[in-house]
């Protein structure tokens, strides 16, 4: 979802101060980790964060392998046709129009409580994931938390470390959710923040993750009957799933295949 959506909306505050940086010492290395768990898990604990789910943030390792993901996001400086051709759009638009007519009762379903078409529903759900088949195997807790530590972009997932451990707490995800390498997770890749305000049951179950992203579309302004290409009024909703351009149009794109609309 969020793969590389750092615009995306601060709607839900996950409590009161949550959202403020926190004061635990960020680093661009491995090295400061452990002492950086130390600082974060006493301001966690200060903020009601259980003891059980401080214990399972302190059990985590540093994510290597998210680190190098977050440095290497080279797919998204493509153009729309290399984009296209990288992602397997055709195949997507395939598989997209097969799953609208064998699923036909739940898109109707999802249309009618969100306003939102399969097409761009099914795009995204290819996009992210292969329509649930690689939805990834890093752990999440351990990606977001290294995120949070880690200076480039510490302010932004740290607000998504502190749902992660809402999430926790609840008992919505387990410590050892598995997710991809952002901490995106379910069949269309969800990142915490937005399971608290749009997520509907389990997420890697394909019907709640589906009306999930109709509810995170119509929250974002989708409006039902409206165009949802580029200069259309549905295109912010889109702009709003991820921040990058060429993901967007070929979104809008796709979806607008799948719909019917195009070739």
């Amino acid at each position: 979802m969020l793969r590389i959506a750092f615009a995306f909306s601060a709607a839900l505050a996950v409590s009161a101060g949550l959202s403020h940086a926190h004061a635990a010492q960020c680093g661009n290395s491995s090295a400061g980790y452990a002492a950086w768990k130390q600082e974060f898990a006493g301001e966690a604990r200060a903020k009601g964060v259980s003891a059980g789910t401080i214990q399972a943030l302190m059990a985590t390792n540093y994510a290597q392998a998210t680190i190098n993901a977050d440095r290497g996001q080279r797919s998204f400086k493509l153009s729309l046709d290399e984009f296209l051709a990288k992602r397997g759009a055709t195949t997507i638009v395939a598989k997209g129009r097969q799953l609208k007519q064998s699923q036909a009762a739940l898109f109707a379903s999802i249309r009618e409580r969100t306003g939102v078409p399969p097409g761009p529903l099914l795009a995204i759900w290819g996009m992210e994931t292969g329509f649930g088949t690689q939805r990834g195997n890093q752990n999440m807790l351990a990606s977001i938390a290294t995120l949070s530590y880690d200076c480039r972009r510490s302010e932004y997932f740290t607000e998504h470390l502190y749902a992660a451990l809402q999430l926790i707490d609840r008992g919505t995800l387990s410590p050892s959710q598995r997710g991809s390498m952002h901490g995106e997770v379910g069949q269309t890749q969800f990142m915490p923040k937005a399971i608290l305000a749009y997520g509907t049951g389990n997420l890697e179950n394909s019907a709640n993750a589906l009306m999930s992203t109709g509810n995170f579309l119509k929250a974002h302004g989708w409006k039902a009957g409206a165009g949802y290409q580029p200069g259309e009024p549905n295109f912010a909703a889109i702009q709003a799933w991820n921040a990058s351009g060429v993901y967007q149009k070929a979104i809008a794109l796709m979806g607008k295949q799948i719909d019917g609309g195009g070739e």
